[in-house]
């Protein structure tokens, strides 16, 4: 339900609460970032505290991602298939990836996170990509639509500036740093910078 001050902000205090709110994003014509990074938001929480209205009627535990949080993810951000992932949805689901110490979901949020973070880097950069539906599939390779190289100072520090944030660094992180130029600033173990990795 919309609070008091409008429509930017959302209290997402039960299950139906946030039922709504994802069901108006579907129903948006376009994206409407502040709507969907509220329910990135609640997301986090979930995760966060194993509760509320994302976890309601299921065991959660506390800082875990499981594939009902990926599996919802992936719903919001397909909601808004008509134009590129936006600022404010690429911030929360990196708030996402910081929240969760522990997944217990194959591997699927990670996959679609990165991918969906070089899809607003890429978009952002001027590059022409596909749409959501097929950028964060999980049987599209990031290799398959991904360029090479992002030159745009604005975009390659905001990324930059939320990698060094990240706690989860892994090879798919790794590469999409490489995107951005910065290699010899944002390493981790791994060596490659495959994106198909």
């Amino acid at each position: 339900m919309e609070n008091a001050s409008g429509g930017a902000g959302w209290q997402i205090e039960t299950a139906a609460d946030f039922a709504g709110l994802v069901a108006e994003i579907e129903r948006s014509p376009v994206v409407q970032p502040t709507l969907a990074a509220a329910a990135l938001s609640a997301v986090r929480r979930g995760v966060i505290t194993g509760e509320g209205p994302t976890a309601t009627g299921r065991i959660h535990f506390s800082r875990c991602i499981d594939d009902t949080d990926t599996a919802t993810v992936n719903r919001i951000l397909l909601a808004g298939d008509r134009q590129p992932v936006t600022r404010a949805e690429a911030d929360a689901l990196f708030d996402i990836n910081d929240a969760a110490f522990e997944r217990t979901d194959g591997g699927a949020f990670a996959d679609l996170f990165v991918k969906a973070i070089a899809h607003h880097v890429l978009a952002s950069a001027g590059h022409a990509v596909p749409s959501r539906a097929t950028a964060i599939a999980a049987t599209t390779e990031l290799a398959d639509w991904a360029v090479a190289e992002v030159d745009v100072a604005d975009v390659s520090a905001w990324l930059m500036a939320r990698l060094r944030r990240c706690g989860h660094r892994d090879a798919k992180l790794t590469a999409l740093a490489a995107l951005v130029g910065a290699r010899a600033s944002w390493t981790v173990s791994a060596p490659a910078f495959d994106l198909a990795a």
